[in-house]
């Protein structure tokens, strides 16, 4: 009898109000609008719900883990500042964030391309110093006129590099897609271009 009295005092202690669960936690819809309410404690399942997946769809976006990393920062951070533009009837609070992380992700990309392509042109130019002088020289004066006699004393293909390149505001790259060449070809070209026209203006000095 004792027994039995100590099994019903141990079975009614475990069901005690203060020990019963709160019941199943909020999804990623819930979180999101109370974080779009202020609920600043919503915010950190929210993020641990999230990390994940955005993580993962940016690095395979970027390829570099590194940078996928910060941009999962960035897109997180942004969840958190605008979180009251989601609307649960157009979709899922895990698809809005992912079409967030998407953009973040392609705008790294394009950041880097846009870099990558103002460095190019910057080494190219730094390698050719000459072009600098010479354009500095002949800009508004009657020497123009020798610039474009020089420049037609250029080979055809050097005279349409050296054009795409510095008076177009291409890359290389952008020559070498253009004239369907190889990068090197194009290289030459333009090297070998612009000692020509740098020699022949001196030349009629």
């Amino acid at each position: 009898m004792a027994d039995r009295t100590d099994r019903t005092d141990r079975t009614e202690r475990a069901q005690s109000p203060d020990e019963v669960s709160d019941g199943p936690a909020d999804g990623p819809d819930e979180l999101l609008l109370r974080v779009a309410q202020g609920d600043g404690e919503a915010f950190a399942p929210l993020y641990d719900a999230m990390c994940g997946p955005v993580m993962g769809l940016v690095c395979r976006v970027l390829r570099d883990e590194d940078q996928a990393a910060e941009v999962t920062q960035e897109v997180m951070i942004e969840v958190w500042r605008t979180a009251g533009r989601f609307r649960p009837e157009l979709g899922t609070a895990k698809a809005w964030v992912m079409v967030l992380a998407h953009r973040r992700a392609v705008d790294r990309v394009r950041s880097a391309q846009a870099r990558g392509a103002r460095e190019e042109k910057a080494a190219l130019l730094d390698r050719m110093p000459a072009f600098d002088e010479v354009a500095d020289e002949v800009e508004g004066r009657e020497e123009y006129r020798q610039v474009r006699r020089c420049l037609d004393g250029l080979t055809a293909p050097q005279r349409e590099a050296v054009r795409m390149a510095f008076y177009e505001g291409m890359t290389y790259r952008e020559v070498a897609r253009s004239l369907e060449s190889p990068e090197g070809t194009v290289k030459s070209r333009l090297r070998d271009g612009l000692h020509r026209l740098r020699d022949c203006l001196e030349a009629s000095r």
